[in-house]
């Protein structure tokens, strides 16, 4: 027995305004399209065993997740760490040190900073190893080995060397 063409072109077109309606409610296929079909999607053994959650190589990622997997490729995530710290330098030393005492250079994990006096050099040579312990905590403990402060006149003192942990 044939199927009546008629039937099947009012069947085509029934199918077409049911896509194109779902399509204007937001609906996608493979995507429940409401909060039931949602949870039943979740329940458990509802997706077939073909599929996998593990993200392919060719899969969208977010912006930070690819930054960071081109960071820790190249190595150069802990510079990244250090560049950061310098953007933030006044949220980690408050806001008073901040005023005085700026971050220069970082080396071999040796931090070179700059105080606007030769006051405020001798206050940021004490202020050193609280200053090691929080960037210890921002970045992983010895990442930064040393603070090297230097005075307005040019003079510089190494102070506050971390050993061990």
């Amino acid at each position: 027995m044939r199927p009546d063409p008629e039937r099947v072109r009012l069947a085509a077109e029934a199918l077409a305004r049911a896509r194109a309606d779902a399509w204007a409610r937001g609906g996608r296929p493979g995507k429940p399209a409401n909060s039931a079909e949602r949870i039943a999607a979740s329940a458990p053994g509802a997706l077939p065993a073909s599929w996998s959650a593990r993200t392919r190589r060719d899969d969208p990622q977010p912006l930070n997740v690819a930054v960071g997997g081109m960071l820790s490729a190249r190595g150069w995530r802990a510079r990244a760490s250090v560049a950061s710290v310098f953007g933030r330098w006044a949220e980690i030393v408050g806001p008073q040190v901040a005023g005085h005492v700026t971050p220069e250079t970082f080396e071999d994990g040796e931090l070179v900073v700059t105080a606007d006096s030769p006051a405020w050099a001798t206050q940021m040579r004490l202020l050193a190893p609280q200053v090691l312990k929080r960037l210890g905590e921002e970045l992983g403990a010895g990442t930064v080995r040393h603070v090297k402060v230097r005075a307005p006149g040019g003079g510089t003192r190494r102070r506050a060397t971390r050993h061990g942990g």
